[in-house]
Formats: structure tokens, sequence, C-alpha cells
């Protein structure tokens, strides 16, 4: 009878251990493959614009830096695997975490109040697919060139003015970079604490460091389309 019963017990063991779920399957295993995807892509985002503001020091500098990325192709596809792998797991993610949400509170409020959330919160996964849209435009614009009327091959600072030129196009990219920074706000922020770094101790300097990030990253993205359409970057 013990043995039957101690058989018994290492099969219900071995069974709770093949029906455990993987560390993918589980919500925190999303949130925290959101969060390190994130980091990836709010790094591209910062050294991307940082790249980008050396149009201000002229032609020769912007071509020069666009020159030595396109020389370097391990690098560069290197780094776009990277990146589209990112952005494929981040939205994937996002939208397995929101259908888990739905399916766990299936039927709706009847007055939403929206008690502790913000709206970058409450606007993540809608504007994310816009933002990947944008993305897929860019890349066709000032990448590929296919959608640029007036796109020469190696002269990005050329491409970048006279794509700016046309105010459709940079009323197009500042709301898309509007968008960006809803999404940055939130999302810097949340990722800190999907890793667990959340404490009253430094939470109000990691808000400050979302919020102060979001601010320069836009900032510096918008004033370039901005520049071009005022004369001041011709």
């Amino acid at each position: 009878l013990h043995s039957a019963r101690h058989m018994s017990a290492a099969t219900n063991t071995i069974s709770a251990r093949a029906e455990k779920p993987s560390f993918l399957a589980t919500t925190i295993g999303k949130k925290v493959v959101m969060a390190a995807t994130g980091m990836i892509l709010f790094g591209f985002v910062t050294g991307h614009m940082l790249g980008n503001l050396q149009i201000y020091l002229g032609p020769d500098k912007l071509n020069a830096y666009a020159h030595f990325l396109q020389s370097n192709l391990g690098l560069l596809w290197g780094a776009r695997t990277v990146l589209l792998l990112s952005v494929v797991l981040h939205i994937s993610m996002a939208i397995q975490l929101a259908a888990l949400k739905s399916k766990a509170r299936p039927i709706a409020y009847q007055k939403k109040a929206n008690a502790g959330s913000s709206y970058a919160s409450r606007t993540m996964l809608w504007s994310g697919p816009i933002l990947f849209a944008f993305i897929v435009y860019h890349l066709l614009h000032f990448t590929i060139g296919s959608a640029h009327p007036d796109f020469r091959e190696g002269s990005v600072y050329h491409n970048v003015v006279s794509g700016f030129q046309q105010p459709l196009v940079s009323i197009a990219y500042i709301v898309a970079m509007l968008l960006l920074g809803i999404h940055l706000h939130h999302g810097v922020w949340s990722m800190f604490q999907s890793i667990g770094v959340s404490h009253p101790r430094y939470t109000p300097m990691l808000k400050r460091f979302a919020l102060m990030a979001t601010i320069g990253i836009v900032a510096g993205n918008i004033s370039i389309p901005l520049s071009v359409l005022t004369g001041l970057v011709n």
C-alpha cells in the first residue's frame, strides 16, 4: 500500500512538471520579453536620433556617417536582424498579453473608470502598430528610396532635406514622433517594472528618466523636419 501511494505521488509530481507551462507561455515571461526587446528598441531609437542630428554639422558629416554604416555590411545587417526580431517579438508579446487580459475579463465594464492607468498605457496597443507602419514607410522613403520622389543614392543629406521640404511628409513624421513619445513614455517606465526594478526610493527617478528621455528623443527628431521647413537646414 505504501509503495502504491509512493508511485501515485511520483506520478502526480511528474504530471505536474510536464504540465508546467514554459517561461514564454506565462504572463511574466511575455512581459520580460517585451521589456528586453523594448530596451533594444529604445537603444536603437536613441542612437538613430543622435546619428540623424549630425545633419546640423553639414552634408559632409552626415553623408560620411551614412557611408560608414553602409560600408560595414556585417554590422549593418546584424543590427537590422536584431531590430527586426525585436520588433516582431515586441508586437507579438503585446498582442498575446492583450488577449490574455481580455480572456481573464471577458465581460467588459459597464463604466470604465481607467483608474490607475495613464493615457499612454491605454494607447500602447494601437500606437505600436501605427508606429510599425510608419517604420515601413520611413524605410521606403529614406533607406530604399522607392517612396522618395527625388532620391539620390549615397546622398543622405540631400534625401533628408528634399524629403522634409514636402509639408505633408514633415507633418506625418512629426505626428509619428508624437505617437512615439506617447509609446516611449509609458514603455520606458514599464520595462523597468517588468524586470523587477520597482522601489519607492528609485521609482520617482525612473519616472523622471522616462519623461526626460522621451522629451529628448521626440524633440531631437522633430527638430529636423522643422529646421528643413523653416530653412534653417537647406
